[in-house]
C-alpha cells in the first residue's frame, strides 16, 4: 500500500463513519492501511491523528458500555486493594474458613491487575488510553482502550511488551497465588483450585491469546520491529 492508496482507504472509512449504518473498517482496508504505515515510520506523524479519530469514532458507535478512564482505573484500583486485602486474610486466618477467602482474592487480582498492568506498563511506555469499557468475547470483561495516536508514535517493539504485560501479570498472580497457599498450608482443594486456575489461564494463552488477544498482538508488533531492523542493515 502506497500513501495514495492509504489516503483512499482513510477517506472511505471516514465517509462510512459520517453515515448511519454499519461500518466494517476491516472490509474498507483499513487495518491494511495501518499496517502499511507501522512499516514506514516516516509516514507515521502524517497519518498517526487521522487513523487515531477514525479508530477513536468506531469504538464509540461500537461500544456503549465505555466510561472515563479514571474512573475505570481507579476501579480497577479498588478492586486490585480489595483483592490483596482478601487473600491476605485469608493467606493469614483459619485455614479451612478463609481458603474461600484467598480463592476470590486471588480470582479478583487476576481480573483486575489485567488491564492494570497494560495501562502502567503503556503509560511507561508512552502510550496513553482514552477509555475504560466493558467487552470481550463471549463474556464480559473489562478493558482499556488506546489511543492509538500515541500507540502508532511508539516503537513497535514498545507496543508489544504493553500487549504482554496483561498476560504475563496474570500468569505471575496466578502462579504467586498457588506457592503462597501451598507455604501457608491452605486446604489441598485451594491449592488445587488454584493450580487449575493457573493451568487454565496458560491453555488460554497458549490457544487463544496467540490467535486472538495479547500474544497475538505480541507477536505481530515484534514482526514489525524486526522488519524494521532488517531494512536499516
Amino acid at each position: 500500500m502506497d500513501t495514495e492508496q492509504i489516503d483512499q482507504t482513510l477517506a472511505a472509512c471516514e465517509q462510512a463513519l459520517a453515515t448511519e449504518r454499519e461500518v466494517d473498517l476491516r472490509t474498507l482496508g483499513y487495518w491494511r492501511a495501518i499496517s502499511a504505515v507501522k512499516r514506514h515510520p516516516e509516514w507515521v506523524e502524517a497519518y498517526a491523528n487521522r487513523i487515531a479519530d477514525i479508530d477513536r469514532r468506531a469504538f464509540e458507535r461500537s461500544v456503549r458500555m465505555r466510561f472515563p478512564l479514571g474512573i475505570g482505573i481507579a476501579l480497577l484500583g479498588i478492586g486490585t486493594i480489595v483483592g490483596l486485602a482478601l487473600a491476605m486474610i485469608g493467606a493469614t486466618g483459619p485455614r479451612r474458613k478463609n481458603g474461600l477467602l484467598f480463592a476470590m482474592g486471588t480470582g479478583l487480582l487476576i481480573v483486575t491487575t489485567h488491564d492494570l498492568a497494560h495501562y502502567l506498563i503503556g503509560t511507561a511506555l508512552g502510550i496513553r488510553f482514552s477509555h475504560a469499557f466493558l467487552g470481550g468475547k463471549g463474556v464480559i470483561e473489562p478493558g482499556l482502550k488506546i489511543d492509538y495516536g500515541t500507540y502508532l508514535r511508539t516503537p513497535p517493539h514498545r507496543r508489544a511488551w504493553m500487549h504482554a504485560s496483561g498476560a504475563i501479570a496474570t500468569k505471575l498472580v496466578a502462579i504467586l497465588a498457588f506457592v503462597i497457599a501451598r507455604c501457608a498450608g491452605l486446604p489441598s482443594r485451594v491449592s488445587a483450585l488454584l493450580a487449575g486456575g493457573a493451568g487454565v489461564s496458560i491453555l488460554i494463552d497458549v490457544f487463544f491469546s496467540t490467535r486472538y488477544s495479547d500474544w497475538k498482538r505480541f507477536r505481530r508488533e515484534m514482526r514489525v520491529a524486526e522488519a524494521l531492523e532488517r531494512s536499516k542493515r
